[in-house]
Formats: structure tokens, sequence, C-alpha cells
């Protein structure tokens, strides 16, 4: 790669949250109880998503595991092979005993991050056993804990990081404030309070199912806006949740939400947001 194009690399952006799958099902088994009538659209594949990136320059995207697919992650590890493009979060078994073994394995091909779905689930989930050993894993390795989890979540997210400070985490699409419609103060509070743990970063992502759930999705602005001023630039990263969000909107009306109208975001903070916080976190430098 010449000088040149490196520098252009840099000026592009990496969307820090996209789904991939497919419907060759003999190669790529769904988990139950997923069936082919789950999968909407039916096929998501890789050239879709870099084709609707590359428009809006976005040239890196951070893949995360589809939960068709439960904990075998073979199809997105096969398409990180594939291109040179995507980074990894894979999903684990994190009520298995060997959660951390198998986190260190994926780790060798490039997996980056470990969601953790606790959506819709009890806060005592994020006190287990299997996720104290991925934390302890993930401290020790360099490796993200993800958690997909609602408002309600977020002491237990908090009692989580008390308990494993130096384990990275990100939170994903703002701990979902905003998902049934008003953003809650004390729900962005107790947001904001995980900012006192240097090792926490949040995605600012899947602006389509928050708040008025349409763009231009500028309702939005003033949660942002308190997540900035909580976390800074450097602990932010946007995601589109493609192909979820491309539903009803566009790639742009997600991107351009960050990149064209958030006034209170100087050059630099924008180059954190929409690339250097999902690279320095999803990709080896």
């Amino acid at each position: 790669m010449s000088e040149l194009s490196r520098q252009n690399k840099r000026h592009h952006s990496i969307d820090s949250h996209v789904h991939v799958w497919t419907d060759d099902f003999n190669r790529y088994p769904l988990a139950p109880p997923f069936t082919p009538d789950d999968m909407n659209p039916r096929v998501a594949t890789p050239e879709d998503v870099l084709e609707q990136a590359r428009c809006s320059a976005v040239d890196r995207v951070v893949l995360v595991q589809m939960s068709y697919y439960g904990y075998d992650n073979s199809y997105m590890l096969d398409v990180m092979r594939r291109f040179d493009s995507f980074g990894g979060i894979a999903v684990v078994d994190w009520t298995a005993n060997h959660a951390g073994r198998e986190m260190c394995e994926l780790a060798k091909h490039g997996i980056r991050g470990f969601r953790i779905d606790a959506e819709g689930r009890k806060a005592a989930c994020l006190r287990s056993d299997g996720i104290a050993q991925m934390c302890r894993c993930g401290a020790r390795e360099g490796l993200a804990i993800c958690l997909l989890i609602l408002p309600d979540n977020l002491e237990a997210a908090a009692e989580l990081c008390e308990r494993f400070p130096e384990t990275p985490v990100v939170i994903d699409h703002l701990a979902q404030i905003g998902v049934d419609g008003p953003v809650h103060a004390h729900h962005v509070q107790a947001l904001c309070a995980l900012s006192k743990y240097p090792e926490v970063k949040v995605k600012v992502s899947a602006f389509y199912a928050l708040g008025a759930r349409r763009p231009p999705h500028d309702d939005l602005i003033p949660l942002i806006q308190r997540a900035y001023d909580a976390f800074g630039p450097q602990r932010l990263m946007w995601g589109s949740d493609c192909p979820f969000q491309l539903a009803e909107e566009t790639y742009e009306d997600s991107i351009s939400l960050v990149r064209d109208r958030l006034d209170f975001l100087s050059g630099d903070d924008k180059e954190w947001l929409l690339r250097k916080t999902a690279e320095s976190t999803f990709f080896r430098l």
C-alpha cells in the first residue's frame, strides 16, 4: 500500500456495528430455535454491507456475531478471512467453564470483542461466574466485553465494571435508552455514571430504534451530547446496526447525524467517533 493510500485510508470511517448472514444453511446451519422464516432480510452479505458503507466513505466494519448462529462464529470468521475490511465481535457460551479459553482461541483469528446479550435478562446474569471469567480474560488479553443491555440493567453493568475495572467494556447502542420512545433522565444519568470507569466505551449507534425512530434523528442529539460530555470522544464510537438500520431508512441517515449535525463536535472529535475509537478497540494497529 502506498503512503497516499495509507493517508486516504486514515480519513475514512469505521462502522462499529454490523451483522451479516447467509442462506447457505448446509455450510452454516442456523442455531435452534431459529428457522429461515426468522431471517429478515433473507441474506445480509458482506458485499451488500461494503456497497452501502463505501458510498458514505466507510471502508472498515466491525462485524457482530448474528444470533441466528448461536455460539458458532464460523460464518463471521470466514467473512473476516475473505475480506481485510472487517473486524469482529464474537459470542461464546458464558454459562460454560471454558469461555475464557475460547476467547483466547478466537482472538487468534482477529476477534477483539465478545458480546454478552443481556437484553431482557435479569441483572443476575451479569453477576454469573461465567461472565466473571470472561471479564478476567478480557482484562488480561485486552479483549472488549460488549454488553447488549436495556437501561434497567445499567446498574448491574456498573457493578460489573466495579468488580473488573481493568476489563475493556463496550455498551451497545447507548444502552438502548429511548427504545420505548421517551429518553428518561435517570437512564441517561445511569449511563453517564459509567464514565467513572476508564475502560468503558459506548457505541453511539442504532438510531433507527431509539426515540422518535425516524430520520434525521435530531431528537437524539441531547442524549448523544450528554454521553459526549461524560465520556469524551475517545470513548464513543458510531455504528449503524446494519442491515436492520436499512429497513426504514438509508445508511446515510445514520452516519450523517454524527458527521454533519452534532455541532458540539470538533473535527478531531469526529475522527474519534467515526474511526479512531473503533479502530483502537477492534483492530490491531
